[in-house]
């Protein structure tokens, strides 16, 4: 029986991974999630950016990240990962799926045998982030751009149970088409530019930083909703 699930982070862009929130960094939270003790075992964590090709830029900008947090332990899984990275990434305590083109990024995880990897982690309990095309992959439909119909539509990893959409505000016009296509029962979430959420394992959806647009296909009718990050949350931010 694997480890208690950890929340899912679908985040919009990268500045989140920046962010302080109350009294330290937003990231920090990650040791609690994750149980970690002062003086115990180092967490590690696999950078995979297949969505944008591996581009080394944003791989500095994770390391980065990850220090601001306390976590030194980092590595980059490429889209052609050797013996070495699988290891790295079958025993990764956070896992990031980067930004970029998430059909790109989709089609290398099955290729290269990474798929399986992501579920058996996020089922032994480590953290899965999305960033952008990251976060739509880790949702329950996602698509590339320019959406034509439900034929541009694909299954991801499908861990949260809606469809992602990330920094089109204020319209939300890909998502909307989007949340059409997959049919009636369909939802979206879209999170915008700077903002994030958290998926958590009893399906509690924490905005953060922003509000989050909710939309709920209803009999091909779109319902809209606003989701406010926690009154707390909002009064410490800085």
């Amino acid at each position: 029986m694997g480890a208690p699930l950890k929340p899912l982070f679908l985040l919009a862009d990268s500045s989140l991974l920046f962010w302080r929130s109350g009294d330290g960094p937003f990231l920090a939270r990650l040791h609690s999630l994750l149980g970690a003790e002062p003086g115990g075992p180092s967490l590690h964590a696999a950078y995979l950016g297949a969505s944008n090709g591996d581009e080394p830029a944003y791989f500095e900008l994770f390391v980065g990240a990850m220090e601001l947090a306390g976590i030194t332990h980092c590595r980059m899984i490429p889209s052609r990962p050797s013996d070495e990275d699988r290891a790295w990434l079958a025993s990764a305590h956070i896992i990031l799926l980067a930004g970029g083109d998430p059909l790109l990024g989709w089609e290398t995880f099955q290729r290269n045998g990474v798929e399986p990897l992501l579920r058996r982690r996020h089922a032994e309990g480590a953290i899965l982030m999305g960033i952008s095309a990251g976060a739509m992959q880790l949702a329950a439909k996602a698509w590339s751009e320019p959406l034509s119909g439900e034929a541009s539509l694909f299954t991801p990893l499908a861990l949260a149970p809606f469809l992602v959409g990330v920094h089109e505000q204020p319209d939300w016009k890909e998502l909307k088409r989007a949340v059409r296509a997959a049919g009636p029962g369909a939802r979206g979430i879209g999170i915008p530019l700077g903002g994030g959420a958290l998926l958590h394992p009893d399906q509690r959806l924490e905005p953060v930083r922003h509000p989050l647009v909710e939309l709920h296909n209803e009999g091909g009718v779109l319902r809209e909703a606003r989701l406010d990050p926690p009154l707390r949350q909002s009064l410490v931010t800085r």
